[in-house]
């Protein structure tokens, strides 16, 4: 089975990549996660999560957490060059980033590659794969802009976490599950977590 890459990124809004995690694998698919660094330091800062550095300790810190058994989750260092993932030869079905920091973002965009997170998404680009990028600033400026469409025209696919309405959600949860469905639709994944548009209701 191939897998997805999920990386999370030192953006707030990791909630997102979280429950995209949880998603997959309640779903069974195969999910390669990388955090960077800055997405440690944010878990702590802003929710109080101590996340496992460790690749092992982190997958059961994931299974724990979501309370998921299913699926296959493995879990990659930031700093990880040789990993499998770091390579075109490994092959994905998609990478999605989310939440992507600007930081991140600009360095892909420039074809720089600090960090696993980056180098993967190069790799993407090069190979042809879907790269989903969930960008999470505001207010944007011409810097951010600029690189949004520079990868944009090289191939990635821009799907900010932003929810809709129509839907009526009820609860900060659905708002997110919202925002992941959506994300994997754009990886032609159907999960059934979210009332669809169907048109003005009669």
């Amino acid at each position: 089975m191939k897998s997805i890459v999920i990386a999370i990124t030192g953006a707030s809004a990791m909630q997102i990549g979280e429950r995209a995690i949880q998603v997959l694998l309640e779903n069974y698919q195969s999910v390669n996660l990388i955090l960077s660094k800055g997405a440690y330091e944010v878990a702590k800062s802003e929710r109080s999560i101590n996340i496992p550095v460790e690749p092992n300790a982190q997958s059961d810190f994931w299974r724990k957490r979501l309370d998921v058994k299913s699926g296959k989750l493995t879990c990659f260092r930031w700093n990880d060059h040789s990993a499998s993932i770091a390579s075109g030869s490994y092959k994905t079905k998609g990478m999605v980033i989310v939440p992507c920091s600007m930081g991140t973002l600009g360095r892909i965009a420039s074809g720089f590659s600090l960090d696993l997170i980056e180098r993967c998404a190069d790799v993407h680009l090069k190979e042809n794969r879907p790269l989903i990028i969930s960008p999470r600033e505001s207010p944007l400026n011409l810097i951010h802009i600029e690189n949004i469409k520079r990868l944009a025209t090289a191939g990635a696919l821009i799907v900010p976490p932003i929810p809709a309405w129509y839907t009526n959600p009820q609860s900060i949860e659905e708002m997110i599950d919202f925002i992941v469905v959506r994300l994997f639709d754009s990886l032609g994944e159907d999960f059934n977590y979210i009332k669809r548009w169907d048109g003005p209701i009669k």
